[in-house]
């Protein structure tokens, strides 16, 4: 399974991603984790960018909500505990298992 973090410089939140990312990635030796620096508003636009940070799992941002803009801005996340700049290591151990179809 290939994810991609996409971020920009300018929001410290996709460092918190990474981070995230890097603890399950050493769970799990099938994921692959890169990242790509968005640093241009055409090149978010290009690439549906809905901001920092952005995690795609094989080519799909699994949190992406229907209504969401696109621009180099910092992204707000949904969690149990409130709003917060990065998912939680909970919400994205639970995302890629939808996206692998080991939970329903």
């Amino acid at each position: 399974m290939d994810i991609a973090l996409l971020y920009f410089d300018d929001c410290p939140n996709w460092k918190i991603a990474d981070e995230r990312l890097a603890a399950i990635a050493a769970e799990r030796l099938d994921l692959t984790v890169s990242r790509h620096l968005v640093d241009t508003l055409e090149e978010a636009e290009r690439l549906g960018f809905h901001g920092s940070p952005s995690i795609l799992v094989d080519g799909v941002d699994v949190f992406a909500e229907p209504d969401a803009g696109v621009g180099l801005s910092c992204r707000v996340y949904r969690t149990p505990d409130g709003q917060a700049g990065a998912p939680t290591i909970e919400q994205l151990r639970e995302a890629l298992a939808r996206q692998d179809g080991t939970v329903g």
